[in-house]
């Protein structure tokens, strides 16, 4: 616990992360894996055909991919980097020793993708005639690196849900070759081209006109694209159902939004099935009768793509609790190897930035908050986004909460919420969280900022005590 704790009150770390990397995602399967291979086979088919316009289209889309990519994709990128790195270092840190060499590769790959998807756009309207073909071969190299940095970086967000074998055996390739990785990626390929398809499909009819017959042949064949990808997807989605560990399953009540298990679960399902099958029953309808097709309709299986995608990854963010790394680091960046030791002697003498080192009578607040802040924050904030005082508020109700059942939860949350670390601190350091907590009710003051290294960021400018006592 060398590092200053970065605190994101009113939004929360956890939230901030998922906006970036969530849109990142949404942006990298729908416009790089998926779209790129779409893209240049819809260029091959109209050099074949002949028809100038499926090239026309193909640009346009493409266009539109390459905006996007190369501004929001390339942003969001840096910004899950910079957003981890500040929320959660030590994840990242131990991430990078791990897959050192597996990084460095997909940087390579990443900027080789830059500079083909910079050749691939601006040399369309050159590479004419003889050239084509070459352009064509271009758009195929391109495809394969855009899968490829998705697929080590598969191999990465694998590692972070089933680390498999790698805790006896320490090697890249155990950690590369986790249970979870070919499962993954057998389930993000096909969907990434499906979602592709949905999103070309809707500027089809954007960058076509109704009464061109072209717009039907072009919705035809995009449709059928995205349909033939589909048993694909449900095949790995399968495979990566199967492959997740029981004790992730057990966390899925929380993960799809919704701690009453019983009763919405079932709803919830329902609600993402019927979704996926009018997103079917638009393609097919686009597949046969495109002439027929209403342009809004097209909106469902878009909307649908990126919602999914999003859920998804909410999902696979949250089952992986109380880990952030499984098995060996919690979501709070403390290692598992490291809790008896620290349940003994306390987090604050070993966190560098903390004001307080033990806890005492004069400042068993202050140090309830550096406590609330290592062993809280990643998560939760004190009023805001997952805030803390409404957790147990909704638990024990909005009347005096009673210090020692707090106390007790907090001792034993992981073993009635699985998805939560367990208290990283000793006794005293449980109490003067609990004190902390209470006085947080009393007085509701946001955390502002990070630790420094006098703790003058972290320090309240009025405290429960002094209220109660003078």
């Amino acid at each position: 616990m060398d590092l200053p704790v970065f605190h994101l009150d009113f939004l929360g770390n956890r939230f901030l992360i998922a906006m970036i990397a969530v849109l990142h995602v949404i942006i990298n399967h729908a416009m790089a894996v998926g779209a790129i291979p779409l893209i240049a086979l819809m260029e091959w088919w109209g050099k074949k055909t002949g028809e100038r316009r499926w090239d026309d289209l193909a640009y346009q889309i493409l266009t539109v991919c390459f905006v996007i990519t190369t501004t929001f994709g390339a942003l969001t990128g840096v910004g899950i980097w910079f957003s981890t790195s500040l929320v959660n270092p030590y994840a990242i840190g131990s991430m990078i020793r791990v897959f050192f060499w597996a990084w460095f590769a997909e940087w390579i790959i990443f900027v080789s993708e830059v500079v083909l998807i910079l050749l691939y756009y601006l040399l369309w309207k050159r590479w004419q005639g003889e050239w084509k073909r070459y352009h064509i071969a271009l758009g195929g190299v391109l495809a394969l690196t855009s899968w490829l940095t998705m697929a080590i970086i598969v191999a990465i967000l694998g590692y972070m849900m089933d680390v498999g074998n790698w805790t006896h055996e320490k090697s890249i390739a155990t950690a590369i070759l986790n249970p979870i990785y070919l499962p993954q990626l057998a389930f993000r390929t096909p969907l990434a081209m499906m979602t592709a398809g949905f999103f070309s499909l809707f500027l089809t009819y954007f960058f076509t006109r109704k009464e061109d017959p072209f717009q039907s042949a072009a919705a035809r064949w995009i449709s059928l694209w995205s349909l033939g990808w589909a048993p694909l997807c449900l095949a790995g989605g399968i495979w990566y159902w199967k492959a997740v560990p029981d004790s992730m399953v057990g966390n899925l009540a929380v993960a799809l939004g919704t701690q009453a298990f019983e009763g919405r679960y079932n709803v919830i399902l329902d609600i993402l099935l019927v979704s996926f099958l009018l997103a079917l029953v638009t393609l097919l309808w686009s597949a046969v009768k495109p002439s027929r097709m209403p342009r809004f309709v097209l909106i469902i299986p878009f909307a649908v793509a990126i919602v999914s995608l999003g859920y998804f990854e909410r999902v696979r963010e949250f089952i992986r609790k109380p880990y952030v790394i499984s098995g060996y680091m919690y979501a709070n960046g403390i290692r598992v190897d490291d809790y008896p030791l620290l349940n003994q002697n306390g987090v604050l003498p070993y966190a560098l930035y903390a004001d307080a080192k033990e806890v005492t009578e004069e400042n068993h607040l202050q140090a309830g908050k550096e406590v609330f802040l290592i062993a809280c924050t990643r998560c939760h904030t004190t009023n805001g986004v997952n805030g803390i005082l409404a957790r147990l508020e909704t638990m024990y109700g909005s009347d005096r909460w009673d210090r020692d059942t707090v106390l007790m939860y907090l001792k034993g949350m992981h073993n009635v919420r699985p998805y939560m670390p367990p208290f990283p601190g000793n006794n005293a350091e449980l109490g003067a969280l609990v004190d902390y907590l209470f006085s947080l009710r009393a007085y509701p003051a946001p955390i502002k900022g990070a630790q420094t290294a006098d703790g003058s960021s972290i320090r309240a400018e009025k405290t429960y005590d002094d209220n109660t006592r003078g």
